[in-house]
């Protein structure tokens, strides 16, 4: 059969018969607020910020009691068994660990409850305090859940902090918060026993019992005063000697959540239970039919506040939790031995969240599989993705009905295995995700991208795409938690009153916006207002406008904008991500120096489409390193910067006009990349200053 002839003419009668274009509606809609004058909107459904959901349930202690008894046989917390690790040698000479990783096993609500109450009291028993904190400094697993909800039925406040943390913010997170008890993984262990010496106030130390974590313990005993326990053996301790519960009130303080360190030493964001109950609640009424049937990937830090919302919500509404990481998500992914199964094919996920970067891999990994394949299975993706894009986009003759599902089943499916094949929501957050990307994802994995914006400040809570929103370079309307404000921001050029849509500076209100940043009392005062009318109000330094249906799109930052010597401004950020979109970038930093009329770039390479193109062109290399040395190689890179830049409409001075091409990937562990993937500016500037200078010479 001919595939054009399916690709127009069934597309078009099936159009016809099977749907109908839907006109614009209100999702946000003005409001009448207090504070600073601007421009404010509201979720279109709720006349007032919602706070809780559920009746009678006023901290997330009550709510994860509550689900608990209602969900009592039904899985929670889902683990993989490790069965093999091994070293995989590669054709450089470098060796990589590989991991053979069994089915998920699973603790019930009812199981997880008693292992919650168990080291809850567990804590007690060892001498924790009710009014000193516990830091959990661990990767994402079911024990980070255990913990944090252990220490919520004894009102105890927890630290979370980032296990890539550098040693110098992690001895400031512990210090400030005058942490006693640390709740760690293996790796963690030995970071902690390695800056024992600088912490002040650490008496016990919990560990999650894994392979090859006697040795740290032993060092631990030895090297430090710290008491040093297993979790099984605090969970035992409980289970023998058990301690009457302690519950929080809402305003108390649940999370001590400290930020990335994006610009400097990270700051801790003091969340109450109320806040974060605000944001939870939200949530619930925007996501159609969550409920039991629903499966839950966890692999995002929960040290992360869009992570540990997203967990609370799925315990929240009976679903189950199966915990994963980065580097085992998949078949293919770094850390999975060949042949064996990766976490989304193991667990087969009907819901997860993701940041940017993360779909965005998943994007150039399909592409450069697709490719790869080339000729009629090249032909055939892209008849089928031009297609869908068509009928995404709004055209009635674009691939609708019957011909969509017909692609799903002869193109699609092969890519919704790489997740699972089950994926029906994706909740993408941390940074605005680019159109590309969001159409390529709906695409190809048949499941809608529900893009959040929010911050720590705000629990995570500000605007929420919905459901049946297929807009692309938006990140919704308010969740019904929030009301969304611009106000002016004239030295930006940024005005409420601008034409054809108000611009301007985005303040979030409502119950999810937090107390402020812990003993910092003076960066709180300058971000953080209470209005005449009893509102908090966090100044997010986003900028942002309204479309006229109440939805808002980031369009720049204030930190972001560098004035360059001849007045114009450029804004790093948004040059960034118009970039990102050339094949040879994974990852790319602009600097402007005020003093030049030009912008310059560092560019980590992506080494496949590098080697590919290298490889056609017959150009001869030792390593990466060595290639992206060749002043062609520069060459190319460059122009494919510049086509990205006229693509998106880049003003001359916007495009970097010289290049530094950089080998070796921006990881958390470098410091030079956040947990949450996102730059650290001055990290980056420290570490290329050399190179940075030659730029501008």
């Amino acid at each position: 059969m001919n595939p054009y002839f399916i690709g127009f003419a069934i597309p078009f009668l099936a159009s016809l018969l099977f749907t109908k274009r839907k006109g614009e509606k209100k999702r946000g809609v003005p409001v009448d607020v207090g504070g600073e004058p601007g421009y404010a909107i509201r979720n279109h459904k709720f006349e007032r910020p919602v706070e809780t959901h559920w009746e009678g349930v006023s901290t997330l202690a009550e709510l994860f009691e509550q689900s608990c008894e209602q969900y009592v046989y039904m899985p929670l917390l889902g683990t993989r068994k490790l069965i093999s690790r091994e070293m995989e040698a590669a054709r450089d000479g470098r060796s990589f660990e590989k991991l053979h990783l069994g089915q998920y096993e699973w603790k019930s609500y009812a199981d997880a409850f008693k292992t919650v109450c168990n080291f809850s009291s567990g804590l007690v028993r060892i001498g924790h305090q009710r009014d000193e904190r516990v830091a959990i400094f661990a990767d994402t697993q079911a024990e980070w859940q255990i913990a944090l909800q252990a220490c919520f039925r004894q009102s105890i406040t927890v630290v979370t902090i980032y296990s890539s943390l550098g040693e110098g913010a992690l001895c400031h997170s512990l210090n400030e918060t005058e942490v006693t008890t640390v709740i760690c993984g293996r790796k963690e262990l030995k970071k902690l026993v390695d800056i024992s010496g600088q912490l002040d106030t650490v008496k016990h130390v919990i560990y999650v019992n894994e392979e090859g974590v006697s040795s740290e313990v032993s060092l631990a005993q030895k090297c430090t005063s710290w008491r040093v326990e297993s979790f099984e053996e605090v969970e035992r301790l409980g289970l023998e000697t058990p301690v009457e519960a302690k519950l929080p009130l809402p305003s108390d303080t649940a999370v001590i959540m400290y930020t990335s360190g994006s610009t400097g030493m990270p700051k801790g964001v003091m969340m109450s239970h109320r806040n974060v109950l605000a944001v939870v609640s939200a949530v619930m009424t925007i996501v159609p039919a969550l409920g039991k049937k629903d499966v839950y990937l966890a692999y995002l830090p929960l040290a992360h506040i869009l992570e540990l919302a997203a967990e609370t919500v799925m315990s929240a509404v009976g679903a189950s939790i199966g915990y994963g990481s980065p580097l085992t998500l998949t078949d293919t992914s770094n850390k999975i031995k060949k042949g064996t199964q990766g976490d989304a094919s193991a667990l087969k996920p009907t819901l997860m969240t993701a940041v940017p970067a993360i779909l965005d891999r998943v994007r150039d990994g399909v592409r450069k599989n697709v490719d790869a394949k080339g000729g009629a299975a090249k032909k055939l993706f892209d008849i089928a993705y031009s297609r869908r894009l068509a009928a995404i986009n709004g055209s009635w003759f674009g691939a609708w009905g019957l011909e969509k599902h017909l692609w799903d089943m002869l193109v699609f499916q092969k890519v919704r295995a790489i997740l699972g094949g089950r994926i029906r929501f994706i909740l993408s957050g941390g940074a605005p995700l680019s159109g590309d990307t969001q159409r390529f994802i709906n695409i190809c994995l048949g499941a809608p991208i529900g893009q959040g914006y929010g911050l720590t400040e705000t629990c995570a809570g500000g605007t929420f795409s919905e459901y049946d929103d297929n807009s692309v370079g938006r990140v919704g309307a308010p969740l019904p938690c929030s009301y969304i404000k611009l106000i002016d921001w004239a030295e930006g050029g940024y005005l409420t009153n601008d034409s054809p849509m108000p611009r301007g500076e985005i303040v979030i209100g409502g119950p999810n916006v937090t107390k402020g940043y812990f003993k910092n009392e003076a960066k709180t005062n300058e971000v953080y207002k209470d209005d005449e009318r009893g509102m908090r109000w966090f100044y997010s330094g986003d900028i942002g406008r309204l479309h006229p249906d109440g939805c808002l799109e980031i369009i720049d930052r204030k930190k972001d904008i560098v004035k360059l010597q001849h007045g114009e401004y450029v804004s790093l950020g948004k040059v960034e991500a118009a970039l990102s979109v050339c094949p040879y970038v994974d990852n790319i930093m602009i600097h402007a120096d005020p003093f030049h009329n030009y912008c310059v770039a560092l560019v980590v390479v992506a080494h496949s489409e590098l080697k590919s193109w290298a490889s056609q062109q017959g150009i001869t290399y030792s390593d990466v390193s060595d290639l992206c040395e060749k002043q062609e190689t520069v060459k190319e890179v460059l122009q494919c910067l510049a086509k990205a830049a006229k693509q998106a409409r880049l003003e001359k001075f916007e495009i970097p006009a010289k290049v530094k091409l950089v080998p070796e990937p921006w990881t958390p562990e470098s410091g030079l990349v956040t947990a949450a993937l996102k730059l650290k500016r001055e990290a980056i500037k420290k570490a290329y200053e050399d190179d940075l200078a030659a730029l501008y010479s």
